[in-house]
């Protein structure tokens, strides 16, 4: 027998090896292949509706949100095998310490630095939304994924090139049993698990939240600014989710680099070029860059273009041409009596809540 406790030539070799299986331990227990155990029953994920929100849009009857469901969503959201080269991931794009956005980028990048041409949205309350893009392309968060997968400068791959990937992985094909029943991997069954995890990312805890329970008190100037965005803001930012929904030209110039229209690309219908869908406003101090395609970098600056900025053209929306004015009528300390509102619907425990994090 070898004593490893003495010091011999065979002691060092010992060493060695202890010090060898200690490494391989370490190394192995840190994988990618490192199981994530799901329920062994799978149960129904209550999706909550915040007090004022508008009726969940998200179809649970055609796709049950589940507890197995929502963890095997996560994991592939964060998953690199979605992409062509194996590094690009849905979160890549969508941050979450910026909601979920791609913060610092004008507009978003994918594989291999390639650019997009519009600025990531923010990941929040989308199982209450009925549009999910810019342009209104998308209203089925099932299928939602389905592009930045597939688009050339997204994540350039395909949902059989994902299967076949996902196949050769046997946690995914645990996990993928027990939220669906059984092993079998499919696209349609790898755009529902995500979009049950997107699903569940609710955003209602802003200090506006907690006002509104009577938990919180705005001061002074956060209560100004919510009276003269109540004033100025509120025929396109309306309700709860503070978005109409609706698509409208609000003057920006046309983008020639990015040619992108709005939208325009999805009707071909000349009433609708420029126009963009309403933004919802709930955590907009983490979400610059601002605009479709990222052009403001600060509150101010957008506020600035509202008020002196906004182009006249035939289309400039309704709201924005009242009383022979171009753009919202607003002095400088109206802004930033606007700017304090706004930041009261920052959700600190929303983006840095670990159910969403990586």
């Amino acid at each position: 027998m070898i004593n490893c406790f003495k010091p011999s030539k065979r002691g060092q070799f010992c060493s060695l090896l202890i010090f060898l299986f200690f490494a391989a331990f370490s190394l192995a227990s840190c994988t990618d292949d490192d199981v994530i155990e799901p329920l062994p029953k799978d149960e129904a994920y209550h999706l909550d509706k915040p007090s004022g929100f508008p009726e969940i849009t998200f179809d649970i009857t055609g796709n049950p949100v589940t507890v197995n469901g929502v963890a095997l969503g996560k994991k592939l959201f964060y998953e690199g095998k979605l992409s062509r080269n194996n590094t690009i991931s849905c979160g890549f794009c969508h941050i979450q310490e910026y909601a979920f956005t791609h913060h610092g980028h004008s507009v978003s990048h994918g594989i291999d630095d390639r650019l997009g041409i519009r600025n990531a949205p923010p990941i929040q309350n989308m199982a209450f939304l009925k549009n999910y893009t810019w342009d209104g392309v998308s209203h089925n968060l099932d299928e939602r994924s389905l592009v930045p997968i597939t688009t050339d400068f997204e994540m350039d791959s395909s949902l059989p090139e994902a299967v076949g990937k996902l196949n050769a992985d046997a946690n995914y094909k645990k996990m993928f049993k027990a939220a669906f029943g059984d092993e079998n991997i499919t696209g349609e069954r790898i755009l529902k698990a995500i979009s049950q995890f997107m699903a569940s990312m609710i955003s209602a805890d802003s200090k506006y939240d907690r006002m509104k329970k009577g938990d919180a008190v705005f001061t002074a100037d956060e209560s100004q600014g919510m009276a003269l965005f109540q004033q100025k803001c509120t025929a396109c930012h309306s309700g709860e989710l503070f978005t109409d929904e609706s698509f409208r030209n609000t003057g920006m110039y046309y983008n020639s680099q990015f040619k992108d229209a709005g939208r325009y690309r999805v009707t071909l219908d000349q009433n609708d070029w420029m126009k963009f869908r309403v933004p919802s406003l709930r955590n907009v101090e983490y979400t610059a860059p601002y605009m479709h395609d990222g052009r403001f970098y600060t509150l101010d600056a957008v506020l600035n273009f509202y008020s002196d900025n906004v182009e006249d053209n035939a289309n400039l929306d309704p709201q924005l041409k009242k009383n022979g004015h171009i753009g919202i009528p607003m002095t400088g300390q109206d802004k930033q009596y606007i700017i304090a509102f706004l930041k009261t619907l920052s959700d600190n425990n929303f983006i840095t809540n670990p159910k969403f994090a990586e």
